[in-house]
């Protein structure tokens, strides 16, 4: 599979990991970067909501799964 050069898109989607506030639940506030693993794996076993922070919970969801986690720490600070 020829992933290819990450695009503007995917950047900004990063970037929205760490700097989108979860906007309703148990976790209500905290960025989508900082969610617990066990509440993106619930997510996925029941399904992730629809729109812009399903995308995002699942994108986390697929990084944190990969361990790569430590790959946003340097667009926190942007």
């Amino acid at each position: 599979m020829d992933v290819g050069a990450p695009t503007p898109h995917d950047a900004e989607q990063l970037q929205r990991l760490v700097t989108l506030a979860m906007p309703f639940g148990k976790y209500k506030g905290q960025l989508i970067a900082d969610l617990p693993g066990a509440y993106l794996n619930w997510f996925a076993q029941k399904g992730f909501p629809k729109g812009e922070v399903g995308r995002l919970l699942a994108l986390m969801h697929e990084i944190d799964q990969a361990g790569l986690r430590r790959l946003l720490d340097p667009l926190r600070s942007r």
